[in-house]
């Protein structure tokens, strides 16, 4: 009877990690309608070839090595299947590939309308393989720092679904691939005042933004890694509860501070709100009541607010789709809010944590953009750019009946 209950809690287990895994590759899904509608109507195509090709870049080379590298085990020839403790390890891979490919999401849209595909593509392939995995072997790993200090245990450091590691580790790579980049031809006058390049498609980019609010339970959901139990399934409940509460403060509060700055409601603020929000509690979505997750929220939707238009109008760093401030600076928001609610999480060891992955990440991330840029060039030229990305990089543009020259 024991081992029937046994094995009915490991069934369970395992299909719980691959629905939540759906949910996750489902935020695919989002990031490519949400950047689609943020970007000018000739770039579209561009951006959603990109966004299919890094999901499909991601889970390969986080197979052949990047899993590997990051827990032991997963390696192309030998394969990942085999019973964990309370779940498949084939569930565990696949959990965790859809968390690799939304890291490398966030970075697609921060250099859009001016980058090369394919060098975009290379940058993802090294970085799947092994920029993310190294900071995530230190931290979900539980392996030390180059064998100096150890995240966890010398220093607490707590990121339950990855405020952290996935998030703000995809906008450091995004913004040393920005700088590198540069901002988009005419964004900025010669006055170095930021002009407005609005998105295509504000439908779809709302679309986006409630595909990844739906996304993020898996994410969140997921990360508490059990549900056949009472205490599993009372842990995920409140995971998915306060998931929605952060998003939701962090929509009103976005919505408030633009009216209150702008005059007006912004609906892109509105949506990086939700996002923002949903960012700011992944860090820690298990130990707050639902309140205190919607403050954490509303913060992450005030601060993503100030970020953008500080980012845009006064550093001039031209982020197309807010990705930088989203999931970089409301990323560290998460992580600094995790001791407000988990008394074994402590700032210093949260700021020690997250000035590993930031350090690692930017400065690997950083040399990469650079060898690209020397070996095979990452900007495409300006007449191309002129023209959209669409033609030059695909071929083919997403709404030809509208696009006129």
């Amino acid at each position: 009877m024991e081992n029937q209950i046994l094995e009915l809690q490991y069934a369970l287990d395992t299909f719980y990690f691959l629905v939540m895994g759906a949910l996750v590759m489902w935020m695919a899904a989002g990031f490519s309608m949400l950047e689609a509608g943020l970007v000018r109507s000739k770039n579209t195509a561009e951006i959603l070839t990109k966004n299919i090709g890094l999901f499909a870049i991601a889970c390969t080379m986080y197979m052949v090595y990047g899993y590997d590298l990051m827990y032991g085990g997963g390696l192309l020839l030998d394969g990942i299947s085999g019973e964990g403790e309370t779940y498949s390890n084939a569930a565990d891979f696949y959990f965790q590939v859809v968390f690799v490919a939304t890291a490398m999401s966030i970075v697609s849209g921060a250099v859009a309308e001016r980058m090369k595909l394919f060098s975009f593509f290379v940058f993802a392939a090294i970085f799947t393989t092994i920029i993310y995995p190294m900071e995530g072997l230190w931290t979900w790993g539980g392996a030390s720092v180059f064998g100096i200090y150890s995240l966890g245990d010398d220093f607490g450091f707590l990121d339950f679904a990855g405020s952290g590691i996935v998030h703000m580790a995809g906008a450091a790579a995004a913004l040393a691939g920005v700088l590198i980049l540069g901002p988009r031809k005419g964004k900025y006058d010669k006055d170095g005042n930021s002009k407005p390049m609005l998105g295509a498609n504000l439908p779809l980019a709302t679309l986006g933004t409630f595909i990844l609010w739906m996304g993020w339970f898996g994410f969140n959901g997921g990360s508490v890694l059990a549900m056949a139990s009472k205490e599993s399934a009372d842990a995920v409940a409140m995971v998915f509860l306060n998931t929605n509460a952060a998003a939701a403060g962090g929509v009103i509060a976005a919505l408030l501070l633009a009216k209150a700055w702008f005059g007006k409601a912004d609906l892109t603020m509105a949506l990086n709100g939700a996002l923002a929000g949903l960012v700011a509690i992944t860090a820690g979505p298990d130990t707050p009541s639902a309140l205190v997750a919607t403050l954490i929220g509303a913060v992450g939707g005030l601060i993503v607010v100030f970020s953008i238009v500080i980012l845009d109008r006064k550093l001039r760093i031209d982020d197309p789709v807010g990705a930088i401030s989203v999931h970089g600076v409301v990323g560290l928001w998460g992580l600094l809010a995790v001791p407000l609610t988990n008394s074994s999480a402590s700032f210093v060891g949260q700021l020690v944590g997250a000035g590993t992955i930031f350090v690692w990440v930017f400065g690997t991330s950083l040399l990469l953009w650079l060898g690209l840029k020397a070996a095979m060039g990452i900007r495409v030229s300006e007449e191309e750019e002129e023209d959209g990305v669409d033609l030059t990089e695909c071929g083919l543009e997403a709404y030809p009946e509208f696009v006129t020259k």
